[in-house]
């Protein structure tokens, strides 16, 4: 049985870091990161250009009239973006819209030359949403504060494991303690041992660390257990 929420599931939940309270509307909430969102999307189906993308159409029109022969002007973009995922292409499209020129509430006039960026951003944002790119945010979920706290456990546990990948001693504990399960007996388990004593101290496993203890532990605890098989048999 297909799965059509395979997509949704695995790009739906957002990093706390990246989202940012929405400031400056009529209305209250949280938004995702632009940049955040094109970095999942490049995470998911690849570098933007090769395995997703995106077209624009845009264009300013008149909006409401501010006085005679004097409209607010607005920004105006249709992004349509395309991705490719198990194999089939994929369109979703969105519009964005931002004033562009207009009267500020103590009457001055005002003309934003980043208007047409924000409605790009504004609709590419929307469109990724489509395909569940932040679909806990635009879900409500975020208005949960178990689900919150959730979300940002999760980080910090991706933030751990991080490190432990950059960490060469972490790296070579992790890489010795599935070798030592390959030795039959005591004496491989220790020639093994011994001859490792370099590409300890390359990786900074040396005694007196933390990693090195952890290792030394293991390698006596299965010294034991292999010694201990022996002797039964």
């Amino acid at each position: 049985m297909t799965d059509h929420l395979e997509l949704w599931r695995s790009v739906e939940r957002t990093d706390p870091a990246h989202v940012k309270e929405i400031t400056g509307k009529q209305y209250k909430g949280n938004s995702p990161k632009p940049h955040f969102i094109i970095m999942k999307a490049t995470e998911t189906f690849g570098p933007c250009g090769i395995g997703w993308g995106f077209t624009i159409d845009e264009r300013v029109e008149d909006g409401a009239v501010i006085a005679p022969g004097f409209h607010e002007r607005m920004s105006i973009a249709k992004v349509k973006v395309w991705y490719k995922w198990n194999g089939e292409r994929g369109e979703v499209e969105h519009i964005g819209g931002t004033p562009f020129s207009g009267q500020r509430s103590n009457g001055k006039p005002f003309t934003d030359e980043d208007a047409v960026k924000k409605s790009v951003t504004d609709a590419l944002v929307k469109a990724l949403s489509m395909i569940g790119f932040a679909g806990d945010i635009f879900m409500g979920r975020y208005d949960d504060s178990k689900y919150l706290n959730e979300l940002r456990e999760e980080a910090r546990e991706h933030e751990r494991e991080s490190k432990r990948a950059d960490d060469p001693a972490i790296a070579y504990v992790c890489k010795a303690k599935s070798t030592m399960q390959c030795y039959a007996t005591p004496g491989e388990l220790k020639a093994w041992w011994e001859q490792e004593t370099k590409e300890r101290e390359r990786n900074g496993v040396i005694k007196g660390t933390h990693a090195y203890q952890e290792l030394w532990d293991l390698f006596c605890a299965t010294g034991k257990k292999l010694a201990s098989k022996r002797e039964a048999a």
